[in-house]
């Protein structure tokens, strides 16, 4: 039953949800106590019934009752067993509520595609309903499951519109099959460059995951931006040398710029890491899409999850920093001579990702936005809910390049239509981008492979984590907020190993011009540094003809990693 419809649409388009209910808030709003009796599933002018309890029994008890009965009949004993795990999931999220989450422009745009699919038993729009439902299921014991959500359901009857369900199905098919072609062929194309290329002398390479030989000083500074009237936190990481009458050596400067809901603690292990070699780290804290910007939006005090004007704001946030880092380092007697902000790097994930673009010299584009965002509705980018935020911007030429910096990494990150090929051909200096096969909210393919295709510029590099999350980088902090072991995804210290020597290389290469770490920016060195269960891939051209040859391809089987493991599955979604 095709997949089972995909696992019935990925259990209400499930990440999406997830994503969701992570921001939710209760305010007592009270609902109908009236719920769904019974299930009534659509396919053309075909229609059949099958009564919630009938559900319940079946799932919490193996008991197929009559109404079910002719069904059962025609799927696979595996998925009767599939159909009751899925009906029985539940979320595991705190059940703090979800009105305020309801009242933003990410979930009006996340329920309407629901509502196609899930509608009231007279066929009306459902998208209402869901949102009743999920609230009740989330403040009752059994948590949001697909079985308590039917059972939440505000009306007697619900149905579910089966043909509109498997173009859904289709169109999530189809996208993990694209996906899988394409990290297939990066996967090969790296296999080919390692067997091709001299082999790296490992011996004779230092083991760049543990830390560095300098003593590092940690300050954290608070600035207020009085034209924006903006005030930003950072961190601030000056490596020591030992003999502390060498002479002070001004040092390149890495800015770490977090995602959505993250803070400046999230990669605290990477600027420790990165100053006890010898770099001077700011990990710098957005107050308008920050862990704080959460709670503000659980407490009522926001109205979404990030305003508009973030996408400028934060490339300004960092521009307003190297200039306060420059003034430091003429006047404080600590920072004085310590720090090079003309030689600048900058680690980005997610949106802080789309941030070090903006800042590598990635331009805005409003008409491949516009073009993009048109079908929303359809798609199954996640990531595109957050940037066409963006189109209600002002349509203004936006200049957000700063030339001191001078090579940028890019986590996971977001900007396939904020930028367009057009807005990402204007980068001219080196670049990393490091996407994660089972990212469900920047997908791969369309957010990382298919931009990496656009780069022009020579020093270009991507890296394939595969079973990569979108959060496997991250290390979580007290105040952001706790996703499930499940969406973090496999082994996350690994990852944090894989960006500790990656981005210590890359920018000891590229900003500090130390030759001997080009060694470590190689396939094959690469193959060396990946493990089980995060095998890497590196590959530094990748054309867009290449690509389309390898999306035109026969499917395989399976997508074979390095390590010949399953990348993209249905179960990722």
């Amino acid at each position: 039953m095709r997949h089972l419809t995909y696992s019935i649409v990925k259990s209400f388009h499930r990440i999406g949800i997830l994503l969701g209910i992570s921001l939710l808030t209760n305010l007592g709003i009270n609902f109908p106590a009236r719920s769904a009796e019974r299930v009534q599933v659509s396919f053309d002018i075909l229609e059949r019934t099958i009564s919630v309890n009938s559900l319940e029994a079946y799932a919490k008890r193996g008991i197929v009752q009559t109404d079910l009965a002719p069904y059962i009949k025609y799927i696979k004993p595996q998925q009767q067993e599939q159909l009751r795990r899925i009906l029985l999931k539940r979320l595991e999220v705190r059940p703090i509520a979800v009105t305020q989450f309801f009242n933003t422009p990410q979930a009006e745009i996340l329920l309407r595609r629901l509502g196609q699919v899930i509608q009231t038993e007279s066929g009306e729009y459902g998208a209402q309903a869901i949102q009743q439902a999920l609230i009740s299921s989330a403040n009752d014991p059994e948590g949001i499951t697909l079985l308590n959500v039917l059972r939440k359901f505000p009306a007697s009857g619900v149905r579910i519109d089966l043909a509109k369900g498997l173009q859904l199905a289709d169109d999530l098919s189809k996208l993990i099959e694209q996906s899988n072609k394409a990290i297939a062929a990066v996967n090969q194309q790296a296999t080919t460059l390692v067997a091709n290329q001299s082999p790296v002398q490992i011996s004779t390479l230092a083991n760049l995951r543990q830390p560095g030989s300098y003593t590092v000083n940690k300050q954290t500074k608070q600035f207020l931006d009085s034209r924006r009237n903006r005030s930003l936190k950072a961190d601030i990481y000056v490596p020591i040398p030992d003999d502390n009458n060498q002479r002070r050596t001004a040092l390149p400067v890495v800015v770490i710029s977090h995602g959505l809901g993250s803070d400046r603690k999230t990669y605290a292990y990477l600027a420790q890491h990165l100053a006890s070699f010898g770099l001077a780290v700011a990990v710098l804290e957005h107050p308008g899409s920050n862990a704080q910007q959460l709670q503000n939006l659980f407490e009522g005090k926001a109205e979404e999850v990030a305003q508009p004007d973030e996408f400028i704001n934060r490339p300004l946030d960092v521009k307003f920093l190297l200039n306060e880092l420059e003034v430091l380092s003429r006047s404080d007697i600590f920072y004085w001579g310590r720090l090079n902000t003309q030689k600048v790097g900058i680690i980005g994930q997610s949106f802080g990702a789309y941030t070090s673009l903006a800042l590598a010299g990635a331009e805005i584009n409003f008409p491949s936005l516009q073009k993009d965002c048109a079908g929303i509705n359809t798609s199954w980018n996640l990531s595109l809910l957050l940037q066409c935020r963006a189109l209600t911007l002002p349509k203004d030429n936006y200049q957000l390049r700063d030339e001191r910096v001078k090579a940028v990494i890019a986590i996971n990150p977001i900007g396939s239509s904020v930028f367009g090929k057009n807005g990402l051909n204007n980068i001219n200096i080196p670049v990393t981008i490091v996407a994660g096969t089972a990212d469900t909210v920047a997908p791969a393919l369309p957010e990382q492979i298919v931009p990496f295709t656009w780069l022009n510029n020579p020093n270009k590099y991507l890296l394939i984590m595969n079973n990569g999350t979108h959060f496997s980088t991250l290390v979580e902090s007290q105040s952001s907020v706790p996703l499930p072991v499940s969406v973090i995804g496999p082994n996350p210290a690994l990852a944090q190993d894989y960006m500790k020597v990656l981005s210590l290389a890359f920018f000891k290469f590229y900003i500090a011009e130390q030759p001997e770490y080009q060694a470590y920016l190689t396939p094959s060195y690469i193959k060396y540094l990946s493990q089980e269960p995060l095998p890497l891939s590196l590959v530094r051209s990748l054309t867009e003809a290449e690509l389309k040859l390898a999306l035109e391809r026969p499917s395989p089987e399976t997508v074979i990693s390095p390590n010949k493991r399953n990348q993209t599955s249905p179960n990722n979604y």
